[in-house]
């Protein structure tokens, strides 16, 4: 038997929730489950999405407290006998748990960040976590990308035995070349959707720091802004620091490979709200040594000291620190990539994140 599962989603975004519905949805068809997307908002994910053969349904929602869409949702589970539906974020979750409750199906939720601490707009993080508190009561089962979250998630009042961790997972891709002895410069690397929880001024500080120490330092910075505003404050820091003539900006790509082969450090600032960054688990698996913060499941991915190096958010000479150490030598660059090769492949791989969603289909469904 063929089980179907119907992934609502946002769509507006094509970021690290919006890889991994991408991801799931190329790889569940090999475990036994045909799958498709209903797509809430307009945006990136339909045409930025690897897995374009699987169905994409548009159930656009007109504004944020727009309900419509129940119904047509609900007509659409019970039409094409869909045996699950599985929802992504709080707005997903209100429409697919009210639409699951009517057609009779059960419902998954997909834990993927702290909603409670998910942006700095303190009003719209409680409403969200109140509205996924909710939702988690109708679900059947919740998928919680790192422990923490799966904390978290518990805490909020989920009965554990519906609480399951499914750490997120990339493909393996193309290791990074060594990196010259002989060379002096280092080029540090993030790629995220720029946005403030990133911490992405913490890190031009710490750029301005190790460029004031003498230190042949640049930063390639990969990924869209989240808002023109915060893409005129970033810019404005990094002018402030005279670090902008070191600093390349290169907006989105989906040459994810060809910009992390460019990094000598991948460096993710994060301030708060990560669950596991897809990112941090694509430097692992092209062998480029991550220097982080403790947020969430980042340290669950990287083991301080042997994978990459684990500071404490939102200070600057920490950050510079760390990276030091890697430039300086007090860590061993080669030794740490090939520890990050092998940990991606061994926890984080695509596959295992789809074999362990599977495995919380199967119990859902009782298909064991």
């Amino acid at each position: 038997m063929v089980a179907r599962v119907l992934h609502v989603i946002n769509g507006e975004h094509y970021a690290g929730a919006e890889r991994v519905q991408d991801l799931l949805v190329s790889q569940l068809p090999s475990l036994g489950f045909d799958v498709a997307f209903a797509c809430l908002k307009t945006g990136q994910f339909p045409t930025m999405r690897r897995s374009q053969d699987a169905p994409l349904h548009d159930l656009r929602m007109a504004g944020r407290m727009d309900l419509r869409p129940v119904a047509r949702l609900t007509r659409f589970l019970r039409d094409e006998d869909y045996q699950l539906v599985h929802a992504h974020t709080p707005r997903t979750a209100l429409l697919a748990a009210i639409a699951s409750a009517a057609a009779r199906v059960p419902m998954v939720y997909h834990v993927h960040s702290p909603a409670s601490r998910d942006s700095t707009r303190g009003m719209r993080n409680r409403i969200n976590a109140q509205i996924e508190r909710l939702c988690l009561r109708r679900a059947s089962a919740a998928i919680a990308v790192s422990r923490s979250l799966a904390r978290d998630t518990i805490a909020g009042g989920v009965d554990p035995a519906k609480v399951f961790v499914v750490p997120n997972g990339v493909p393996g891709r193309p290791v990074r070349p060594p990196r010259d002895s002989g060379r002096l410069d280092w080029t540090l690397g993030t790629i995220a959707l720029f946005r403030p929880r990133k911490g992405t001024e913490v890190l031009l500080k710490a750029l301005a720091s190790l460029r004031a120490a003498g230190l042949p330092v640049r930063l390639l910075a990969v990924g869209g802004f989240e808002t023109s505003r915060h893409e005129h404050e970033l810019k404005q820091t990094a002018a402030e620091m005279g670090v902008a003539d070191a600093v390349e900006w290169t907006g989105f790509t989906r040459d994810v490979d060809r910009e992390l082969h460019r990094m000598d450090l991948f460096v993710l600032p994060s301030l708060f709200g990560e669950g596991m960054p897809m990112v941090v688990l694509e430097a692992m698996a092209a062998g480029v040594p991550v220097v982080a913060t403790h947020v969430e499941g980042t340290s669950e991915a990287i083991r301080d000291g042997l994978d990459g190096l684990i500071v404490e958010p939102g200070n600057p000479a920490d950050l510079a620190s760390a990276v030091r150490e890697f430039i300086e030598a007090r860590v061993d660059w080669s030794a740490t990539s090939h520890n990050a090769v092998e940990r991606h492949a061994e926890r984080f791989s695509d596959q295992a994140m789809a074999q362990g969603t599977a495995e919380v289909y199967r119990r859902v469904l009782n298909l064991d």
